[in-house]
């Protein structure tokens, strides 16, 4: 197996020590798998596709916007 070595702020490493019960590299591990999954899906995806980058921006958009709505309402609500 390839080593890695990763710099950690020194405040950061104080609350990981505040675990010993946990295998940090083993995590790190994890997350890194799981980033590369999500990004290998992703490339599948997008390769099927047949959206332009301008599909994509206005797509995009659509859902920010929606999303905003959403928000605002259930802002809205959460005051009544």
């Amino acid at each position: 197996m390839v080593s890695l070595t990763l710099s950690v702020p020194p405040e950061l490493k104080k609350r990981m020590e505040k675990h010993p019960e946990i295998r940090w590299s083993n995590q790190v591990r994890a997350i890194i798998q799981q980033q590369l999954d999500d990004l290998e899906t992703t490339d599948r995806l997008a390769s099927k596709s047949q959206l332009t980058e301008k599909d994509v921006e206005e797509l995009a958009a659509k859902v920010d916007a929606g999303m905003a709505k959403r928000w605002k309402e259930a802002k809205r609500e959460a005051r009544r």
